[in-house]
């Protein structure tokens, strides 16, 4: 390991990101290095508007870190290397495999909507582009320590971030300054997942940057893993044995495996009926990328085969959701806000038009999306599930929420804050309202911040 002399400040310019959830992009500016921390793209914008404001940046980075393979944190990534070609991007080699699904799918999805609604600036990059980006990024075993240049006078090192397959923190030695960068973590065992790997107690972390995207979540503190199973498990069963269907949106990077294996648990065990359980396109392409590494899963994890599970189909041609709804079944479908025409905003349209079925979000879900509006809207209201198509009377009552959210909730982010005991704090990746609850609730030994897009912080060592 390079031996650097500790006397050192660092920049922070977060260049997307910062008080929201979205386009997640933070320059580190260290003594002539310059680090990116993620390039993500905002899930609730379009267009060129999507994307971190790369103008913000004067030079090309050094180093691309990316977390781990959620669009939010990688799909700005193939457009900043063909504007900053020499740019170099580190990520687990888990997490290359899973871009490679994920931004492949942008670009189909953004041609889609450069066809739909007419967004001249989509696609933003194209299949050759990512071909490009995912043949030229680094792909490191976790706990490896790696040198960010070739003069080796900056190494990183990613450790396990429990969020999703690949998902990684890294920690970064600068000239005379250590950071550690958490990326997205959940602290405690999923179904597939272990939870995040500490630091060792003995590294000396001069700044933290660490989400904040559960800190005005009190559900989360409140409630266990299993507990939340068997919730899930006993209103699943009130809805099929009404001879309902069950709607599941989910992420199609982590939810979607994660929700898959606990419904086949409990249809193993006996707890839930052998009904069909269906799932969609790029979740079952993200599955394929879980059974090439196993040993990122925690040890007692049993991954299914994907055959266990059926195709969801085309469920934009007329008849196949109503074919869909006409018997009990388990519909484990993307996306997990329900953006609009994905296949979980198609199943719904038709379910709620019916009482006997039922709707359960498992994950995060920005107050902005249409998945937000649908679990909190009036019973008998009436809403638009698209651009265009005619408002639907919403007659389903069983629409819930359940607390299977990869992110740490906010008491085990303040844990983790005071286990690594850092001299600067910068709260990221999340609305104001939990960062803000971030920010008030952590302790006053260390220096605390909280910046905005384009707002540079000076971080002393």
């Amino acid at each position: 390991m390079v031996s650097v002399k500790k006397s050192s400040r660092v920049t922070l310019l977060p260049i997307g990101g910062g008080r929201e959830i979205g386009a997640n992009s933070y320059l580190l500016q260290a003594d002539g290095h310059d680090v990116l921390l993620d390039c993500g793209v905002h899930p609730k914008k379009e267009g060129v508007e999507a994307l971190p404001d790369f103008s913000l940046l004067e030079r090309a980075p050094d180093v691309v870190i990316v977390s781990h393979g959620h669009v939010d944190h990688c799909g700005a990534l193939p457009q900043l290397l063909k504007r900053f070609p020499a740019a170099r991007p580190f990520a687990t080699e888990a997490t290359v495999d899973v871009m490679d699904c994920m931004l492949h799918n942008s670009v189909s999805v953004m041609t889609i909507l450069a066809r739909e609604r007419n967004i001249v600036e989509y696609p933003l990059y194209t299949h050759e582009d990512v071909v490009s980006a995912i043949h030229r990024a680094w792909a490191m075993e976790l706990d490896e320590e790696f040198a960010l240049r070739d003069d080796a006078t900056a190494t990183g090192r990613f450790y396990h971030a429990g969020h999703v397959l690949g998902s990684a923190s890294v920690l970064l030695r600068l000239p005379g300054h250590t950071v550690f960068y958490t990326g997205d973590i959940c602290t405690s065992d999923q179904e597939l997942m272990g939870g995040l790997s500490p630091l060792d107690d003995s590294e000396d972390v001069d700044t933290l940057i660490i989400e904040s995207t559960y800190g005005a979540n009190v559900e989360a503190d409140e409630t266990t893993y299993e507990e939340q199973t068997d919730r899930f498990c006993a209103t699943t069963n009130d809805v099929l044995g009404r001879g309902g269907a069950v709607l599941v949106p989910t992420f199609a990077l982590g939810r979607t495996q994660e929700m898959l294996n606990i419904v086949a648990r409990l249809q193993d065990s006996g707890r839930l009926p052998e009904v069909p359980v269906y799932a969609s396109g790029l979740g079952r392409a993200v599955y394929e990328v879980y059974h090439r590494y196993l040993d990122y899963l925690h040890p007692d994890a049993e991954l299914q085969p994907l055959s266990r599970f059926e195709r969801l189909g085309d469920v934009w041609e007329p008849g196949v959701v109503q074919d869909l709804l006409s018997e009990p079944g388990i519909i484990v479908a993307t996306s997990g806000m329900m953006i609009e025409n994905t296949p979980s905003a198609m199943v719904a349209e038709e379910m709620v038009r019916h009482k006997r079925h039922g709707m359960f979000f498992v994950g995060y879900l920005d107050p902005d999306t249409l998945g937000y509006r649908v679990l909190h809207a009036e019973t008998g209201a009436r809403m638009r599930f698209g651009r265009g198509r005619p408002p639907v009377k919403v007659r389903l009552e069983n629409r819930r929420h359940f607390s299977f959210s990869a992110h740490a909730p906010r008491t085990a982010l303040r844990e983790v804050i005071r286990r690594i005991d850092p001299k600067n704090v910068v709260f990221v990746h999340g609305d104001p309202e939990a960062i803000d609850w971030m920010h008030d609730q952590t302790g006053d030994g260390c220096r605390k911040f909280s910046p905005t897009r384009g707002e540079p912080i000076t971080l002393e060592a």
